[in-house]
């Protein structure tokens, strides 16, 4: 079953119809400059609310350069289970927070340095996230990455895809890539920060379909 990671979300409301509507992952940007960036107070009274529908849902708190001790406070802080390391962490950074971190890799972008760095041992964790490079974010480019390179990293690794997915492509995505989760942030979105809550479910709809 391929999981599913709703990201970007920053409200209760959001939270809980991306739970009810079957996410596996839960998303969390502490990345100040991001228009979707989640307050640590909100964050701390969501996680509870969302475990008590589904206790396996996953909630990921999402860094971009950040040191390993403010990332690790934050996770204990906001009762999040692993930290998505966003950024230009070089190796050390990664393996410093053990299992409870995986890194974003971006094609052309110090690919194998971490897409075969640390395996998380935990099952229910992915190995890395494949995003699309660019010269000024950290995610949210909404473009979709190089099948062929996505589908050769996916049959060897628990990969998530991200980049450009949306409701009505990302059946085509896990039908030429076959990930082990895929991302989505803006393609659910009515606006940045605020999830569209029909967007949300028919996007959990066609993963799984």
């Amino acid at each position: 079953m391929t999981r599913v990671k709703i990201c970007g979300l920053t409200n209760l409301e959001d939270a809980i119809c991306a739970t009810e509507a079957g996410a596996d992952m839960l998303g969390f940007i502490f990345y100040p400059k991001s228009p979707r960036a989640a307050h640590v107070d909100v964050v701390m009274d969501i996680a509870p609310v969302v475990r008590a529908i589904n206790p396996d849902v996953k909630c990921v708190g999402v860094f971009v350069n950040e040191s390993p001790a403010h990332m690790l406070r934050i996770l204990d802080l906001a009762g999040l289970d692993y930290a998505q390391l966003s950024g230009d962490e070089p190796p050390e950074v990664l393996r410093a927070m053990g299992s409870r971190a995986y890194k974003v890799v971006r094609e052309g972008h110090q690919l194998a340095a971490f897409a075969f760095a640390i395996p998380n041992p935990q099952p229910n964790a992915p190995d890395f996230l494949l995003d699309t490079p660019h010269t000024q974010l950290y995610g949210g480019t909404g473009v979709r990455a190089d099948e062929f390179v996505a589908s050769a990293l996916a049959r060897q690794h628990r990969m998530i895809l991200a980049g450009g997915l949306n409701p009505n492509n990302v059946a085509e995505a896990i039908r030429a890539v076959q990930p082990w989760g895929v991302d989505v942030s803006s393609g659910v979105e009515a606006a940045p920060g605020k999830k569209d809550h029909e967007k949300v479910r028919a996007f959990v709809k066609y993963v799984r379909g």
